[in-house]
């Protein structure tokens, strides 16, 4: 093969690997995460569910994406093998939640799904990462991150069509679970093992205890506590100011398309600014998201929230893994891993606190401002003696 047909194959080699990050991600986040954020009004609407319930529901799912952060830090598996298998739980973890509305059922698939979607967003990181980096295109990892809000879109985009067809919220979670079992069939054979290690070694778990490590997973929880709290309630809270379904319905598809632009657009800042620098600036335009809703009234509050916090979710997700690749070296899995987990804990906190304050004050203001706060002091902590690229 001449060089130029060499350098065609490896670019479309990088590309199709990009794109299969990107739907497996879709599946992963876009779906196993966080289906249950547009579905909720419905299952409002079906179950009389609560706001309470939906947090212990949401906690579930959390529960879930710590216990599979966690058991990646050690996973000695091919990243594609547990990319595919995660991948294959999601899809039927989301159709049962269609035929089966026990709450406590409910709540066992919703922790299922979120243990695949931990599986897959640290094996996809890290394979992907390694492999774009070896075939010279570190640049499409913007289009691999780009995934979580093409599946945001497409979950919200499907509840919303259900709602405009006076369904019920079990046919979303059918709807869904059909499409992330066709999105995995498809890229299956796109998921190719590195060319370098894999199976990696087992990292050294002592190692993410280093006090720089420390400094990047305590940060990353908090980015899991403020962010969760309006990913969660953003369609709800628009529900209560608006209860046509046509118009708070559209609160998660602009989330999601924000989380696409925002984070092809990051990927080209790497020639300007460091992975830190975008982390930080992540975190402080996602406290002001948070506390919009306070600050400018309506629905009108709630869509640029869903701007700022869906432009920046994966943007900051996209600089933290980079981040960490970049510190930790041959054991950035057990960082990324430890990283996902203080995500994963933050976000049990988030909604449990979010139920409490809600029934002690009967608002979401108390919980916006807490988020906020965690966020902006996340911040200055990543600020003070970060490290440079």
């Amino acid at each position: 093969m001449n060089a130029e047909g060499s350098i065609l194959s490896r670019s479309m080699s990088a590309w199709a690997s990009a794109l299969a990050g990107l739907a497996a991600l879709a599946v992963a986040i876009g779906i196993g995460r966080f289906a249950f954020t547009p579905i909720l009004p419905m299952m409002q609407e079906d179950f009389g569910l609560s706001v309470s319930e939906a947090g212990w529901l949401a906690s579930a799912n959390y529960t879930g994406y710590l216990v599979g952060a966690l058991s990646a830090i050690g996973l000695r598996l091919p990243s594609t093998i547990a990319i595919r298998a995660g991948l294959l739980v999601i899809g039927l973890s989301t159709l049962a939640m269609g035929l089966e509305h026990s709450f406590m059922l409910s709540a066992v698939l919703l922790a299922i799904a979120g243990i695949a979607s931990a599986w897959v967003l640290v094996f996809v990181s890290t394979w992907a990462l390694e492999r774009l980096a070896l075939l010279g295109r570190s640049q499409l990892s913007g289009t691999v991150y780009a995934g979580v809000g093409t599946g945001i879109v497409i979950a919200g985009g499907a509840c919303l069509v259900v709602m405009s067809l006076h369904a019920r919220s079990a046919d979303a979670w059918l709807s869904l679970g059909v499409i992330s079992i066709a999105v995995t069939a498809v890229i299956w054979p796109l998921l190719k093992a590195s060319a370098s290690r894999d199976p990696v070694p087992a990292p050294t778990a002592s190692a993410i205890w280093k006090a720089e490590y420390r400094r990047l997973v305590l940060c990353y929880g908090a980015f899991g506590f403020g962010y969760v709290i309006p990913a969660t309630f953003l369609p709800a809270m628009a529900k209560e100011i608006i209860p046509d379904p046509q118009l708070f319905g559209w609160a998660w598809p602009v989330f999601g398309a924000a989380a696409v632009v925002s984070t092809v657009f990051a990927a080209q800042l790497k020639q300007f600014l460091s992975h830190r620098a975008i982390w930080i600036g992540g975190h402080l335009v996602m406290a002001l998201g948070v506390v919009i809703p306070l600050i400018v009234g309506g629905l009108p509050g709630i869509m640029i929230a869903s701007l700022l916090v869906g432009g920046t979710f994966m943007v900051i997700t996209m600089a933290g893994m980079q981040d960490a690749r970049r510190v930790a070296g041959p054991q950035a899995r057990a960082l990324m891993a430890a990283m996902t987990s203080a995500f994963a804990l933050g976000q049990i906190l988030g909604p449990v606190i979010v139920s409490l304050l809600v029934q002690s004050t009967g608002g979401f203001a108390p919980a916006l401002v807490l988020a906020a706060s965690m966020l902006a002091v996340s911040a200055i902590s990543l600020a003070a003696k970060g490290e440079r690229t």
